[in-house]
């Protein structure tokens, strides 16, 4: 297409799709992010963007049209590389630049300076994949973006209904030249399944999953059937599967925040193995109800995830061939990585701890620092990456090594990708079946100390500025002082505030020796972040 007709497309298709007046997205730790009926100027300029994207890499692209653990009135988009990882943080300026154009004309300027600059060629292949989640206004948000896509004279393929990481392996598998279609996603993640707990027990009683009314129900149903198909059937019990509100009193959010069994739980025995996903099927928690009245559930975390998926790998390592054992493990944190949990990995298992900004962006890319490195946000986000080094280290000694042969098993069945619920499932089963474990086990590595985590409603979320992974406030002036000093109070205290990356609010963690502490805490501390970083209403 000449440099012309893209600036003239781009004018006249962006006159469908205006900026609401006020409405100013930005950019955060996933994409775009807000009440769905404001985001089809922003999906439009999005679809230009990941058609540029495809442009310039001369690989396929994609985007999923979701917003996670978010109310069902919201949406937004998650953008995806070539390799199937989060937009690259060099482009997210761009995608501001484009999202925040207030006119036609100046939408158009900024496309062709985009592409001026990137050195982007005005004609040329180029493929986008789509796919949103079960909210209503996926559908019509997908048909914005495809017309985005279209401006740059780029293809489109709508994929339908998707969970967010289903997406990302589908456009990774694709550029790698592997099989990449669903059915290709349930066959891989099925077949390595069975090659890791070959020769290894049930667990004896079925897991019952919270759907959070999403995707995960009707996508985890197809993953059982391809489990079974390949000999090792998983029992599942399936709730929450779209009868009720998306993430409404369900999920793995409302769980973590809550530590409420999920709606329909209550009948589910205690110390029965249970999980829950969000509304896009990238966060995983697992949970037992607890016997005590009140609907209280035991949690077992990112944190845990994390320390159990560590201690498989270094299981697996340790039989690797003596010449091969020589193999880095990181495991990759933030600030809201459980005290206790960071002890255990420091004093137990012996891997490096590195840690990062909230962000699934940054955890991510901090774990390519390894050969295999772990990332779970205590949310339950995340993944295991193998470096390309190790994989091919691997390939040499499979037919040898027992070990490598699972290894490379364990590579496939967690996604490669990006954090993916449903491949976490069964790196979480695999890793009980080949201990032997249930739940009693898999709880007593450590103790938790208390936390509590609470929100705080602001004029502006960019008031706060804080340092040292997040765990310091540079500003406003004077607040990591007042903080300082609510903690000391506090024995074993622990508190950190950091601005949310989608919405005007600033979130609030504190820990202590006791729950009562831990609450205390952290209500004292959201009463100085309204005070001193422009609360909006009451305070807290």
């Amino acid at each position: 297409m000449a440099v012309h007709s893209i600036e003239q497309a781009v004018a006249s298709s962006s006159r469908a799709y205006v900026l609401p007046p006020g409405f100013r997205p930005s950019y955060g730790t996933a994409g775009f992010r807000a009440v769905a009926d404001l985001l089809h100027s922003t999906m439009f300029r999005c679809g230009i963007l990941m058609a540029a994207r495809a442009l310039k890499t001369q690989q396929v692209t994609g985007i999923c049209i979701t917003a996670s653990h978010n109310p069902a009135p919201d949406n937004g988009v998650k953008l995806v590389e070539p390799s199937g990882e989060m937009l690259c943080q060099d482009w997210e300026s761009y995608a501001n630049d484009l999202a925040t154009a207030q006119t036609d004309a100046e939408l158009a300027k900024r496309v062709m300076a985009l592409l001026a600059a990137e050195g982007i060629p005005a004609t040329g292949p180029a493929l986008v994949m789509v796919a949103h989640d079960t909210r209503p206004s996926g559908p019509e948000l997908a048909a914005a973006f495809a017309d985005g896509v279209r401006c740059l004279g780029a293809q489109v393929q709508m994929c339908g209904l998707l969970t967010t990481p289903q997406l990302h392996w589908m456009v990774m598998s694709r550029n790698l030249g592997a099989p990449w279609a669903e059915s290709d996603y349930y066959s891989a993640l099925a077949g390595a399944y069975q090659r890791l707990v070959a020769g290894t027990q049930p667990l004896g009683q079925p897991l019952y999953m919270d759907c959070a009314n999403g995707v995960a129900a009707p996508k985890m149903a197809a993953l059982a059937t391809a489990l079974a198909a390949a000999g090792t059937p998983l029992a599942l019990h399936l709730l929450n599967t779209g009868e009720g509100v998306l993430n409404g009193g369900c999920g793995s959010d409302f769980l973590q925040k809550d530590r409420q069994l999920p709606s329909n739980f209550q009948g589910v025995p205690p110390g029965a193995r249970c999980c829950a996903v969000d509304g896009d099927s990238d966060r995983l928690m697992y949970f037992t109800p607890l016997q005590e009245a009140g609907g209280r559930a035991l949690l077992f975390d990112g944190d845990r995830i994390a320390c159990l998926s560590a201690m498989l790998l270094k299981d697996l390592i340790s039989q690797l061939p003596p010449a091969a054992q020589d193999v880095s493990v990181g495991i990759i944190q933030t600030a809201y990585a459980n005290g206790a949990a960071s002890r255990y990995i420091r004093d137990n298992l012996g891997c490096s701890v590195e840690v990062t900004p909230t962000g699934v962006k940054y955890l991510h890319e901090a774990a390519h620092h390894f050969d295999v490195g772990v990332y779970f946000e205590a949310n339950g986000h995340g993944t295991v990456l193998f470096s390309k080094t190790l994989l091919a280290r691997l390939e040499q000694l499979k037919e040898e090594s027992r070990a490598a042969f699972e290894l490379l098993a364990l590579a496939v069945v967690i996604n490669q990708a990006v954090g993916d619920a449903l491949s976490g499932i069964l790196l979480v089963e695999a890793a009980l079946r080949r201990k032997g474990w249930g739940l009693d086990q898999w709880a007593a590595l450590y103790t938790d100390l208390p936390s509590r985590q609470l929100k705080v409603t602001v004029a502006d979320r960019a008031a706060i500025v804080t340092t040292d992974a997040e765990t310091r406030v540079a500003q406003p002036a004077g607040l990591q002082a007042a903080i300082d000093a609510a903690v000391a109070a506090v024995p074993n205290g622990r508190s950190f505030v950091r601005p949310s990356g989608t919405e005007d609010v600033v979130r609030v963690y504190a820990e202590a020796e006791t729950q009562d502490a831990a609450d205390g805490l952290a209500a004292a501390v959201a009463r100085l972040v309204h005070a001193r970083a422009g609360g909006v209403g009451p305070a807290p």
